[in-house]
């Protein structure tokens, strides 16, 4: 589709450019990057006054001292903090990256496009594992922690997306992803459901991703294929077909590639476990199971009592 080449005004875009070149040095240079976030933070959402008057040790309400104190990542918990098999080493990082990222799409400016858009590319380039050039990143994308994520050329990720990466997390060159779509990495045991395994998820070159789907763990999306919208993707969708419905099935082949693509019926085939990633986990690791509950079988319960 054809679109317009759209640009800020030269003041505006003076100051924006400015702004993202000054965090992205600070992001590169030895500095605390807890400082940096929490910093770039406060002006952000206009708190410096308040901020200063905080720290000079003048009264402020609670729920003012909550809010200074939460622009500091270091003051700040996430979900994925408590998976237990992360690589903390990686995910004290990320964790103060991602952070920041969720902080920013809370502000106004996070709706200037022309301006979002860069400060998440530049985001993304101390996150992810790798991004490539001309990454287009839109509001509300969430991850699990962000250093498993590689991201190529030409890509665009719409609103609302979730990137899963607590196992692995692989998207190509010039791939789509709309609204709301989700990418997961990772499964739980249908029985024992804090039993957690991590997958290698990739969504290739040129694939297509759209409205509402779901790409669970260790699937593959191939090269130039479509899933529609709402489809949940469960085994390989083949490179050049188009794949919808719960489970996503192959229906058709892109006009023009049906003398390279695998035939329809060789769509939805399970790769999963052998994109299967092992992790071990500390032997003094302090086991927290929030559910505390009894998962042997009653036939198992009755065997075990005679």
């Amino acid at each position: 589709m054809t679109k317009r080449h759209v640009s800020l005004p030269p003041e505006a875009e003076e100051g924006v450019d400015a702004f993202i070149t000054e965090v992205d040095q600070r992001l590169s240079s030895d500095e605390d990057i807890c400082a940096v976030v929490q910093d770039v933070l406060v002006d952000l959402f206009g708190d410096r006054e308040a901020y200063e008057r905080w720290q000079s040790g003048k009264p402020v309400s609670a729920a003012t001292r909550v809010r200074l104190q939460g622009y500091d990542p270091c003051n700040a918990t996430l979900e994925s903090e408590y998976y237990a098999e992360k690589d903390e080493q990686a995910f004290e990082k990320s964790k103060y990256l991602q952070w920041l990222w969720r902080q920013f799409d809370a502000t106004p400016m996070a709706d200037n496009v022309a301006f979002a858009l860069r400060f998440r590319s530049m985001l993304a380039e101390h996150l992810f594992e790798s991004v490539g050039e001309n990454c287009r990143f839109f509001k509300g994308i969430s991850f699990t922690y962000g250093h498993n994520i590689s991201v190529g050329d030409n890509t665009v990720i719409h609103d609302d997306v979730h990137l899963d990466d607590r196992g692995r997390l692989t998207i190509g060159d010039r791939v789509s992803i709309s609204d709301s779509a989700h990418l997961y990495s990772h499964d739980h045991d249908i029985v024992d459901q804090t039993a957690v395994e991590n997958f290698h998820t990739i969504v290739d070159d040129d694939a297509r991703v759209t409205y509402d789907a779901m790409v669970t763990a260790g699937a593959r999306v191939g090269k130039n294929s479509v899933v529609g919208a709402k489809s949940i993707v469960r085994g390989d969708v083949p490179d050049h077909h188009i794949a919808v419905g719960s489970p996503a099935k192959s229906v058709k082949i892109k006009p023009g590639w049906e003398d390279v693509a695998e035939p329809l019926e060789a769509g939805g085939e399970n790769h999963k476990a052998e994109r299967r990633i092992d992790y071990d986990l500390p032997d003094d690791l302090d086991v927290f199971d929030e559910f505390e509950r009894d998962v042997t079988p009653p036939s198992k319960s009755a065997q075990n009592s005679q």
